[in-house]
């Protein structure tokens, strides 16, 4: 039985490099790509070649940005006091989606790819008083959370965290332990 073709087969195995993305996924999403739908093929590449030489990370933050500083680090109206600390720059849009977060952000990444001092700079310079930690529920980032507590505690910070529990429209017996108990833990009174 002959093989796929070599560009076809090339197209299925970028595809499946792609997160969530299996093989069946990606050799539908090929086919769509090469025989349904060639505009988009050719628009998709266009744009993921752009994403590729035009965006890096923010000089600030760490978000990610197609300038120097992002948009959210170079708007003054954003100067609330409150500063978001999230694991990787996806986050920051997840949040913004929200609508209901008007303060900066810093993207961690890792411990020790974290450089302190330039931290400790950007909460002078934006006269931070809050540290917001937007991280998912876990030992590690429990670590972290008191990790940057113990190194920032000399600048009078109030640190917080997002909430965490039990998610709207889902039910219990969907919910994992952990959870549950930080839900009883953190309820609120009605």
């Amino acid at each position: 039985m002959k093989s796929y073709p070599e560009s076809f087969a090339k197209l299925i195995e970028s595809l499946e490099k792609l997160p969530s993305i299996g093989r069946k996924s990606a050799m539908r999403l090929a086919y769509f790509l090469a025989f349904e739908d060639k505009f988009s093929a050719l628009s998709l590449a266009h744009n993921i070649e752009c994403c590729v030489q035009q965006l890096h990370t923010c000089e600030e933050c760490g978000g990610i940005s197609s300038e120097r500083v992002c948009e959210i680090c170079s708007d003054s109206t954003r100067n609330n006091g409150e500063l978001c600390i999230v694991a990787n720059p996806r986050e920051i849009f997840l949040i913004e989606e929200s609508g209901e977060f008007l303060g900066k952000y810093f993207v961690i990444g890792s411990l020790e790819a974290l450089n302190l001092k330039h931290l400790e700079q950007i909460i002078h310079k934006s006269h931070i008083k809050e540290i917001i930690f937007a991280f998912s529920p876990s030992l590690g980032n429990d670590s972290v959370m008191l990790y940057l507590e113990d190194k920032l505690e000399h600048l009078g910070l109030q640190f917080t965290k997002i909430a965490q529990g039990v998610p709207t429209g889902v039910s219990l017996e969907n919910i994992d332990q952990l959870s549950i108990i930080r839900a009883l833990q953190s309820r609120v009174k009605i």
